[in-house]
């Protein structure tokens, strides 16, 4: 399996940090944000990892490298001055993922989820890790049923933690998304998801463990003191 991380982001929210950082990069627990994905995708066997990167994209390869600390090989997915949403960012990788299922996850959350109980291959297009409602986000984005199935409507409702695993299938339809027509596209993925849901071909489980998205510096000081044990 390969691995791709969104790495493109501006994180605006997270200025003035990241007007000379990318947020991926800033560190927590006296490590990057990144590094923290990287070890786990080296433990579950992963040989190569993907990152799209666009804002202040010159800061990613002089930190991570080519990998080899990690026993990974980084690929590194250039998307020019503008990042282009999570899809754009997924078919600009796709060339460099083989064409087979692939893990995908936000460079900027931290979590104790173990990447090795995702299953080999998704039943359907994708299968995504879900976590309880953020006090930022408490309405959630899916519901995930008794069987193992999400959709977009029902109750109760959890938050996509940024952790998936997906066929490229996913993005067999991404010509008729909004600002597909761009070049290079930009595009978000829910769209697609959601499309994917109604069809049945998106699973999920419920991560009840760790889970961060590091979008404000408060959050990222209170995990980085959680990280060191303050």
């Amino acid at each position: 399996m390969r691995a791709l991380i969104f790495a493109a982001g501006k994180g605006e929210r997270m200025r003035p940090l990241t007007e000379t950082t990318p947020k991926p990069l800033l560190p927590a627990g006296g490590k990057p944000l990144l590094a923290w994905h990287l070890e786990k995708l080296a433990a579950l066997g992963v040989a190569d990892v993907v990152l799209n990167i666009s804002w202040l994209a010159e800061c990613f390869e002089p930190a991570l490298g080519d990998g080899s600390q990690w026993g990974l090989r980084l690929h590194y997915s250039h998307e020019g001055p503008e990042p282009l949403e999570t899809g754009g960012g997924m078919l600009k990788a796709l060339d460099l993922l083989a064409g087979e299922a692939f893990l995908a996850v936000n460079g900027d959350i931290w979590t104790d989820y173990d990447f090795g109980r995702l299953p080999a291959v998704p039943t359907g297009q994708a299968h995504l890790v879900m976590v309880d409602n953020p006090e930022q986000h408490p309405r959630g984005d899916f519901h995930l049923d008794a069987t193992g199935r999400l959709s977009a409507e029902g109750e109760p409702r959890l938050t996509f933690s940024g952790i998936g695993l997906y066929r490229p299938g996913i993005l067999d339809n991404w010509r008729g998304q909004p600002g597909a027509d761009s070049d290079p596209p930009r595009f978000k993925l829910a769209p697609l998801l959601k499309a994917a849901m109604q069809r049945g071909q998106v699973s999920g489980e419920w991560h009840r463990g760790r889970w961060t998205d590091v979008g404000t510096p408060e959050r990222l000081a209170r995990l980085d003191a959680q990280l060191r044990g303050a």
